[in-house]
Parts: C-alpha cells; sequence; structure tokens
C-alpha cells in the first residue's frame, strides 16, 4: 500500500510537520510512503526525514517570484508575479492565506494525477483541495493537528468538506465526539488516534537540574509570555532556578522587554529553536506549557519521555489527556498566571514529589508510545482499504454529501458550540461513568455528563442553577446573600470562613449527581470544572460556579458554565468590611455585611439578599418594554391576491420583502431565550395570525394594520416605511419599546440596558456606512433614499447633517417621539403612509429618523452592540453561520434575505431553516403545542 501525507510546507519547525514525520516513519516500517509539501521554503527541512520517505515540492518559495518545482523556467517572471499576486480560488483566504493562483494550478495537476492508495491531509485547507481533486480510487483521511472546536475560520473547510472524507482522525476523544455530534448522519469514519512519543531512545532527566523548559513557538496563541509572568512571581524564592524558553517567532522582542521589566533576564534565557530538544529535555526537571489552546501537547509527550513532569493549562483539548493531575503534572485553570506559579513553585520545593512525578511520567508515556499509535493507524488503514469496494464506497460518500447538503446547503454545516471541559484523572471519568449508567436521561456532550431536554430556557436555566446553589445553602445553613451587578448571571456571597463548610455541603448534596463545579481563580490544587461530589479536597478558589449541564436534543444548544451560578468566598479586611474576590457589585466591591436583611425576586422565587440591593438604584431600568413585530405571510393567497391588484402601483415590490421563511417564529423564540424582561409583544400584520401561534396567549397582541392607521383609505399597503409611521397608535403599547423585524434575532441573554437607559432614553447603534451626499436619486436603494430624505427633513429642523446608517438590530423606540416626529413632519408621515409600496420619497421613521430626532432633542443616545449580518444570497456569508452556531459570541444576528442569483431561494430557505433550528431548538411559550416549523416544498 502507498501512503501519501500532504503538507503546506514540511520544512518548517512546527508540531505538524513533527508529528507528520514520526507518523510517516513509523508506517513506512508496513508501507511505502512519501510526503507532498506545496511549498518548500528552506534548504533542508528542519526536522530530520527517514531516508524510506521521499519528499517532493510542488512551489519554491524561496525565490522571487515563486516558482514551479518541476517547471521552473516554464512561465515568464511576469507570469509567475502576477499568479502568485491572485487569491486562490482553491483555498479560500479566510482558511489558509499562504496559497494563490500559482500554487492553484500546481496542486491541481499533482492532485488530479496522484499515484498512491491513501492521501492524509494535514489542514482542513488541504483537506478541501484533496477531497475536490484526488482520483475517486483514492482513499482520503485527514489528521486533525489543532483544537478543531477552536479554530474558528480556518476549520470550516472540516465542517463543509469532512463528509467527502474516507475517515477525519482527531487526536482526542473529546474532539472525536465534537465532530461526530456536528456531522451527525454525514460523518465519515471518525477515529481518536493520539500523536506518538519519540520512537527512538530518548536520555532520561535526572531532574536535579532546576530547569523548566518552556518550548514553543514564540506567537501570541502560546502564552509564553504567561509563563515568564508567572515564573517571575516566584523567581527570588527559587534563586538557583532557571526559565528556558526554547522557539522563535514574532514575539520574541516582545517576549524580551518582558522580561526585562520583571527584572528576570538572570534567569530567564531565550535559547531559540533546537532540532535536539530530546538532550535538552534531559537537562531539565519540568515542562511548562502555558497556551491558549493544545489539539494534544506533543512536547508534554516528548518531556514525559525523558521523565520530566509537567506543568500546563487545562485547556479545552490537550492536556487533560496526557497530564494525570497530581501523579505526572499539575493542570493548572486555564489562563490563571498565579496557578502556574503556584504549580512551579510546588514542585520547585518538593524535590521528592517532582521526582515521583517524573518516574510517573516516564512510566505513563508507555499509553502514547509509538507501537500503540502506529497498531491504530494500521487497524484504520485495513479498515478503510479491505472493507468496502470503491463502488460501495463512492455510494456512502455520495450519501453522506446528500445528507448534509439536504441539510444545510452548500457552505454552512451546524456544528455543536465548544466548551472548556472538564480534568480527566481517572477518578473523575470513573464517576462520570457510574453516573451514567445509574441516572436516566443523561449523555456525555462536550465531554460532560449533560441533561437532554428540549423545554429550557436560557433564564430559567440560569434559575435553575441558582436554585441548587441557594436550597444547598438553606440546607445546610450557612448564611448567604444575593448579589446584584446588573448582568445576566447570578452570584451568590458568603464568608469565606464558610468555604470548607460550603464545598462539603455541595459534595454531599449532589454525589451521584451530574452537577459541576468550575473554579474561579483557584489557588489550589484541582484545576478546571469538577463533578461537585469531588469538592470535598478543593482549597483556596475565590469562588465556584454551580451548573448542572443541560444540552439539546439536536446537540446545537448547550447551557454550561456559562449560566451556572457563582458562589463568592469573600474577605474580611482590616475595617470590618466584606471584599468580594472577583467583579464588582451594584453597590461596589466591599459590604458592611453578608447577613441577609430583605429579599429580592428572581424570577417566582425570593431569595435572601440586603436591603440596599432592592431599592431602585440609579443603574436600573425600571420601566416597562414592549417589543413589537411587522409581519406578513407571503403565501396567503388572499394577501397575493390583494398584491396582484395592486402591483401596477408604483414602487419597489420585490418579492424579497415580502418572503416568510417561518423567521417570526424563531426571532419571538430568541426574545423569550434570552430578553425575559420583554413585557408584551404585539404583531402587526394585514390580518393574518400565524398558524403556529396562540394568539390568545397573556402576552401576545396580533394588530391589523385596519385597526392602526389614522388613515384607513391608504390601505392595503404592502411598506414597511409606511406601517413604521403608525407604530406609535398600538393600543396598550408601553412608551419604551424594541420594534425587531423577523430576521433579527437575539443571540444572547441581554439586558435592557443594552436598548435604554434607565432616565428613559434610548440607544441607537451607528453602523460605518455611510448616506451618500446628494440628493435623492432614481437608482437608489430604498433604504438610502429613506435616509437621505430623513436628513433633509433633520437639516431643515435642527441645522444638523446626518451622515451615519443604523445596524440591523432591534431598534429601540419611544412612543411619544414617534408622535412628536408625525406631528412635526405631518406631510412627510402622510406622504410616506400614502405609498403602498417603498417608493423614493419615503422616510424611514422607526428604523432611522427616530434615533436621530431624539440624539437632537435629548431623548437618545448613542450605544454600542455586537451584531452580525448576513447575507443569505452570498455563499462567502454562509461560513458565519457556522462560526456563530459555535462561538455565540454575539448580541445580534440579522439573517437579511435577497433576490441574489448566486443562492437560489430554495437554498436560503434551506439555510435559513437548518441554522435557526439549531441556534433555537427550544418552542416560545406562545407556539401551540401541536404546531411544527413551516417547511415548504424544496
Amino acid at each position: 500500500m502507498k501512503i501519501t501525507f500532504l503538507l503546506t510546507w514540511a520544512d518548517e519547525m512546527g508540531g505538524t510537520e513533527l508529528a507528520t514525520f514520526n507518523l510517516a516513519a513509523n508506517l513506512a516500517d508496513h508501507h511505502d510512503v512519501d510526503i507532498l509539501s506545496v511549498f518548500k521554503t528552506q534548504a533542508e527541512p528542519f526536522f530530520p526525514v527517514d531516508e524510506r520517505i521521499p519528499v517532493r515540492y510542488l512551489i519554491d518559495r524561496r525565490t522571487t517570484p515563486q516558482r514551479p518545482i518541476d517547471d521552473p523556467d516554464g512561465l515568464s517572471v511576469t507570469d509567475l508575479s502576477a499568479l502568485a499576486g491572485m487569491r486562490s480560488e482553491i483555498i479560500d483566504p479566510g482558511w489558509e492565506k499562504v496559497f494563490n493562483r500559482l500554487s492553484d494550478f500546481a496542486m491541481t495537476d499533482a492532485l488530479t494525477g496522484l499515484d498512491t492508495n491513501v492521501l492524509v491531509t494535514t489542514s482542513p485547507a488541504l483537506m478541501a483541495a484533496a477531497v475536490t481533486y484526488a482520483p475517486a480510487a483514492v482513499r482520503t483521511i485527514h489528521a486533525e493537528h489543532r483544537p478543531s472546536q477552536l479554530r474558528g475560520p480556518t476549520g470550516e473547510p472540516l465542517l463543509i468538506f469532512g463528509p467527502r472524507l474516507d475517515a477525519l482522525v482527531s487526536l482526542t476523544d473529546r474532539t472525536r465526539e465534537w465532530f461526530a455530534e456536528s456531522f451527525k448522519a454525514a460523518a465519515p469514519v471518525l477515529v481518536a488516534i493520539p500523536n506518538a512519543a519519540p520512537a527512538e531512545y530518548v536520555p532520561k532527566s535526572t531532574r536535579t537540574s532546576k530547569s523548566i523548559v518552556l518550548a514553543r513557538r514564540l506567537v501570541p496563541d502560546k502564552q509564553v509570555d504567561h509563563g515568564i509572568r508567572a515564573f517571575a512571581l516566584i523567581k527570588d524564592r527559587f534563586p538557583d532556578w532557571r526559565l528556558r524558553v526554547f522557539g522563535d517567532g514574532s514575539q520574541l522582542r516582545r517576549l524580551r522587554r518582558i522580561t526585562e521589566d520583571l527584572d528576570a533576564t538572570d534567569q530567564v534565557e531565550f535559547v531559540g529553536s533546537s532540532p535536539h530538544m530530546a538532550d535538552e529535555w534531559a537537562k531539565s526537571s519540568i515542562c511548562l506549557l502555558p497556551s491558549r489552546s493544545e489539539a494534544w501537547g506533543l512536547v508534554l509527550v516528548e518531556a514525559f519521555a525523558a521523565g520530566v513532569p509537567g506543568i500546563a493549562y487545562d485547556v479545552l483539548t490537550g492536556p487533560a489527556e496526557i497530564i494525570r493531575h497530581g501523579v505526572d503534572g499539575l493542570l493548572v485553570a486555564a489562563g490563571h498566571v498565579e496557578g502556574l506559579a503556584d504549580a512551579m513553585a510546588e514542585l520547585m520545593s518538593d524535590p521528592v514529589r517532582l521526582d515521583a512525578m517524573g518516574e510517573a511520567a516516564l512510566a505513563g508515556v508507555e499509553r502514547f508510545s509509538p507501537e500503540r499509535v502506529t497498531a491504530s493507524w494500521l487497524d484504520l488503514l485495513e479498515r478503510l482499504t479491505t472493507g468496502e469496494s470503491d463502488a460501495e464506497r463512492q455510494v456512502a460518500k455520495r450519501r453522506r454529501m446528500a445528507a448534509q447538503a439536504a441539510t444545510t446547503g452548500r457552505r454552512f454545516a451546524t456544528a455543536v458550540p465548544a466548551e472548556r471541559l472538564t480534568p480527566t484523572d481517572l477518578s473523575h471519568q470513573e464517576r462520570e461513568e457510574a453516573i451514567l449508567a445509574t441516572t436516566p436521561g443523561l449523555t456525555m456532550s462536550g465531554g460532560r455528563l449533560a441533561q437532554q431536554r428540549d423545554d429550557l430556557l436560557a433564564n430559567d436555566a440560569a434559575l435553575e442553577n441558582l436554585d441548587l446553589v441557594v436550597d444547598t445553602l438553606e440546607e445546610a445553613g450557612i448564611v448567604h446573600c444575593l448579589l446584584r451587578d446588573g448582568g445576566t448571571q447570578h452570584r451568590i456571597a458568603v464568608d469565606a470562613a464558610d468555604q470548607e463548610a460550603v464545598c462539603a455541603a455541595f459534595a454531599r448534596r449532589f454525589a451521584g449527581q451530574p452537577v459541576y463545579a468550575e473554579l474561579v481563580a483557584p489557588r489550589g490544587d484541582k484545576p478546571g470544572a469538577v463533578l461537585a461530589e469531588s469538592l470535598t479536597s478543593i482549597r483556596g478558589a475565590a469562588a465556584l460556579r454551580m451548573f448542572r449541564p443541560v444540552v439539546s436534543s439536536s446537540r446545537t444548544l448547550r447551557y454550561g458554565p456559562a449560566f451556572g451560578c457563582d458562589v463568592e468566598f469573600w474577605t474580611v479586611d482590616d475595617s470590618g468590611q466584606f471584599v468580594g474576590p472577583t467583579r464588582s457589585t451594584s453597590l461596589g466591591k466591599s459590604l458592611p455585611s453578608l447577613v441577609p436583611n430583605a429579599r429580592y425576586r428572581q424570577g417566582n422565587r425570593d431569595y435572601p439578599t440586603l436591603k440596599e440591593f432592592t431599592e431602585d438604584l440609579a443603574s436600573d431600568v425600571s420601566f416597562p418594554i414592549d417589543a413589537v413585530y411587522t409581519w406578513v405571510d407571503d403565501s396567503d393567497p388572499e394577501w397575493l391576491r390583494v398584491r396582484s391588484a395592486h402591483q401596477d402601483t408604483p414602487g419597489d415590490a420585490s418579492a424579497a420583502r415580502f418572503r416568510n421563511r417561518d423567521e417570526l417564529r424563531y426571532s419571538l423564540r430568541s426574545v423569550a431565550m434570552f430578553a425575559p424582561w420583554v413585557r408584551n409583544i404585539y404583531i402587526v400584520t394585514a390580518g393574518q395570525t400565524p398558524d403556529w401561534l396562540d394568539a390568545d396567549h397573556p402576552r401576545i397582541t396580533i394588530v391589523d394594520h385596519r385597526d392602526l392607521f389614522t388613515d384607513p383609505s391608504v390601505l392595503p399597503t404592502f411598506n414597511s416605511h409606511a406601517i413604521e409611521t403608525q407604530l406609535h397608535n398600538i393600543p396598550g403599547l408601553s412608551n419604551h419599546f424594541l420594534y425587531i423585524n423577523d430576521d433579527v434575532f437575539l443571540a444572547r441573554p441581554l439586558t435592557p440596558g443594552r436598548f435604554f437607559q434607565s432616565n428613559g432614553s434610548t440607544r441607537f447603534f451607528h453602523t460605518p456606512t455611510q448616506v451618500p451626499i446628494g440628493p435623492v436619486v432614481d437608482d437608489d436603494l430604498g433604504y438610502f433614499a429613506a435616509a437621505k430624505n430623513n436628513r433633509a427633513l433633520l437639516r431643515g429642523k435642527f441645522g444638523r447633517v446626518v451622515t451615519n446608517g443604523f445596524a440591523h438590530a432591534p431598534h429601540p423606540l419611544r412612543k411619544d417621539v414617534l408622535a412628536d416626529i408625525a406631528q412635526t413632519f405631518a406631510t412627510d408621515v402622510d406622504r410616506t403612509a400614502a405609498n403602498r409600496f417603498r417608493h423614493n420619497t419615503d422616510i424611514s421613521m422607526a428604523a432611522s429618523l427616530h434615533h436621530h430626532y431624539g440624539f437632537f432633542s435629548g431623548t437618545a443616545a448613542p450605544g454600542s452592540i455586537r451584531c452580525q449580518y448576513i447575507d443569505l444570497g452570498n455563499y462567502d456569508h454562509h461560513p458565519l453561520l457556522t462560526r456563530l452556531l459555535s462561538v455565540r459570541g454575539y448580541d445580534t444576528v440579522c439573517l437579511a434575505d435577497s433576490d441574489s442569483e448566486e443562492v437560489s431561494a430554495t437554498e436560503q430557505e434551506l439555510v435559513v431553516r437548518t441554522f435557526l433550528n439549531a441556534y433555537f431548538p427550544v418552542s416560545g411559550p406562545w407556539e401551540t403545542p401541536s404546531s411544527s416549523p413551516k417547511e415548504r416544498p424544496l
């Protein structure tokens, strides 16, 4: 069997290159192996290559301009320069920037003519090219060398092209599980195979050198500065110890400057890159790994092979699969520099424990022996090349691709959100397995035990975690106090003197239950999140974040620590004040007492707190806030008949303005999920009601255009600008409300303060988009025409010229301001109200004019919001949806409809339906029990 490994550049120093060379050498004992590198960057590879393994290159990057290796004189300098300067058409620059049109031609030729049995890719970008151009008979395997959950744009090809693979190999079970949850029926063969320890003899450390080695590329993601800062905290206690930093990179100058600022140059040494790290590990006593993310942590395995214990941040994947906490190393909460310092000091001050951990590391490295790892790869290769015929394999691949396409379209793929996971010591795994075996309704998701539920809204998830904390403290008789800070996460304060009792109470009450505690800024020996039942061994944490994980049946919505309740341990200062260990409260960072003397309502329950927290604070938004939607069902035959009768009316009658893809259902879900403070919801329609909506729900009111317009003779209307001029006439509407288009969605928990100031002012959200100068012209888009008309009115009223537009986000409005505008600009408002379709004489009263008018009249102020705008008609925007599902880092999202010819209306609907079902799987309280999301024939 012939196996080909595909690398971007085989000559560079990197974990991917080293792991690939090691694996290739191990497989070369059994098969023919070669390496194909897209680029040649050095005269010789940084790492030695087994002499049995030929390395072939496509493009020489050492020359200017770049040249093909096999035809260096085939193109002129001008042509080469032009091709090297063009963006790649095979590999999106958002995935990898290094590729260009010159490499496109070379890769296409190399891959289409590839003579091999198995092609193993080493980056998602290369994988996308391989599954597109490699011959059908070639088995394709992608070896994933990074934490896929955290890749961001560089990982998008995995989700888009993954079903075309024969197999996807990840380094950890956690990442394999993530792929299984993301791909579902479209998954190729998924296996987890770690990187192997060095195959050759490695000299062993005596652990007496008083040397700590940090071997990393000097780039921001590796957080070498954390290691230096941590060492500087303890260097004076250990003057004979040294921190030796191996590696090169863009951060070198900055790291030297930090070392100088910390007065640590005598004890911190920058060694540079070394191809002889085995000898360096033999001269060290501790391996330090402070990276922000790791797919595996091969450097730890190399250190273990020399008998050197490790200290690492407990990040999403990698170190916790290698280090057995307290056995052969120490795990520290990610980002906690003081924790790194404490862990180093713990081993530096205890040579007996250091030596014992080193021996355990040496014994434990057998878990990653080359024999075991190679055997796993050989098993996979045999499975892929003997299990199915080529015809059967192609049929299975087409089914996977069809399953994905039928679910998500062309460029969008669902992905479960990434979470920080728990450390994996043996006892922890055994506890989880025992709980899973004895508790119904549980599943493993994201590396944690989780309840599977499709009925839990975000606010309710947070309240359930608050209740499990308060019930436990009340049962144990521990004094506790609810804190307020204006945020969305619940906090409870207890006296730090009661920490041991608090931990014992949680451990006792949640023994055998899937309840976790994430340590906040720990000072003790157990990092990350642990089962609550193991809290008896925790000491010195600043706070515990208690939570019961929940996951939807779609596996696309998780409630983890972000919805947990913080139990903070407050200490007493010299003045007798209690001082908080983390962020401030609404009353400051110190309190006179933690003994509650009042109750404060959250949800349907009153919780013990201080009287001062129950008072109306200057920052509180305490007035009622409603929400208003304008909506139409464009599939309604009667509505279509009426619109057709007025089709000759001047204006914009584009179908995209009326297309209904059930977005309203999900936008309402987003309000239920993330804005429980919204009082009532008004849906303004043309005599229609969604068939899935319980119109009698106490928080829902359907408002017909006929009950809204002061001049009913202008009806029917098909102009959202016209409808906006009448919103202040809605009976019963609160003075403060959010105007939300049905293609806009709240995307994470938000407070009223995001949209309104406590004095009643509204906030508005400018964008960099500027309104073109000059008067309205015939080819102006409707938005710009209305904005220009607004500008003319504002110039006449206030003598000021406005330039910026506003974000596609919920619009915070005041009814009295809209009424004032209607009176001040009555002629323009009436003209807009009378335009049955959008017209270039319109004003945009609610989505624009209100904000500027309020600003100049003192009732509105600039605000900030993190919003994502998606043009559904642009394929380049579709991968953004995958990122949204994975990260959930925006406040709001707009899915803009489009009449684009690039993406058909059918595929746009498919993408919308899949994304919204994945992001908002929990039904709103106003949905009828028997209703299901609307699907049109595709």
